[in-house]
């Protein structure tokens, strides 16, 4: 079953140095090992929300708005997508994900027609 991890931090929290230092090698080798598992299909990180466009299309028109879709402390700073065998499996790599100790990671299972 395939499952998008939508990686969500909140920008407010400050990470210490010895956690930023961290992070992005526990990231690498987070994806080494679920890329050697051949779990992980594809993932990467995103530009910071105020790199963001929203648009939306209401009465015909397209609005377009700066930043992202909605005002809340977590945003999505990444994303990873996954292919497990069910949901326990989905849970483990996910708690493996180093921003799941400071931040959050979403699993939502890919919609199957």
């Amino acid at each position: 079953m395939k499952y998008m991890f939508l990686i969500c931090v909140d920008g407010s929290i400050k990470l210490t140095e010895e956690q930023r230092a961290k992070a992005p090698g526990d990231g690498i080798a987070w994806a080494t090992e679920m890329d050697g598992r051949g779990l992980r299909l594809d993932g990467n990180g995103l530009q910071p929300t105020c790199d963001a466009t929203t648009v939306r299309v209401r009465s015909g028109e397209v609005l377009l708005a700066d930043g992202p879709f909605a005002e809340t402390k977590e945003h999505v700073a990444g994303f990873d997508l996954m292919d497990c065998a069910d949901l326990d499996e989905a849970i483990e790599a996910a708690a493996k994900h180093p921003c799941a100790a400071f931040g959050a990671i979403e699993i939502r299972p890919l919609w199957q027609p």
